[in-house]
């Protein structure tokens, strides 16, 4: 099994690629140890010193580290990935994993349509741009021309998470929807 490693824009977060399908469908985030719970992945990498947050999309695994240098990081981290995948358990042990949730969406009903449209944009702009950098961005409200998203994986402490937010995002969202006045995270 050959594993690829990729930087990010978040230089205390590094992108897996193990050449196959991680999560069929949803990602999953963990901040801490403690939200690895139903997840022997995550758990099995959270037991090496120095991984602060875990993060599974469709075809990655994105770690953020909290202490120690990459280079001592790195063959650990690709060891416990190696070895979770030939010994054959899944990654997702429990159905409503910790990390899987993402809390309900707000916004009033007579905003149904500019929320289908924001909506639309984030998932089929923003999102395969943001799973490239190894992270993860969704909905989460709409209110008062305000759109709340949550930023996962790499972005989550990312220094240009402000800059993708308010230029990037924002930008892009107001061109479509004029409604949109400004984009928060939450």
């Amino acid at each position: 099994m050959f594993i690829q490693t990729e930087a990010t824009p978040n230089p205390a977060t590094l992108k897996f690629l193990p050449g196959r399908v991680v999560m069929e469908r949803g990602t999953f985030d963990a901040r801490a140890a403690e939200g690895a719970e139903g997840s022997p992945l995550a758990q099995r990498l959270f037991a090496i010193p120095g991984v602060a947050g875990v993060f599974f999309g469709y075809d990655f695994v994105t770690i953020t580290k909290g202490e120690g240098e990459w280079q001592h990081l790195k063959p650990a981290i690709l060891g416990a990935i190696m070895e979770h995948f030939m010994s054959g358990q899944p990654v997702i042990a429990q159905a409503g994993a910790q990390g899987t949730e993402d809390g309900e969406e707000f916004f009033e009903e007579r905003d149904a349509d500019t929320v289908a449209t924001i909506k639309d944009l984030i998932e089929t702009r923003v999102r395969p741009a943001v799973a490239g950098d190894g992270g993860d961005i969704t909905f989460r409200g709409y209110r008062d021309g305000i759109v709340y998203l949550a930023m996962k994986g790499a972005c989550a402490g990312c220094p240009s998470s402000t800059a993708t937010l308010k230029h990037g995002i924002q930008n892009l969202l107001r061109h479509f929807v004029p409604d949109v006045q400004e984009v928060q995270q939450v």
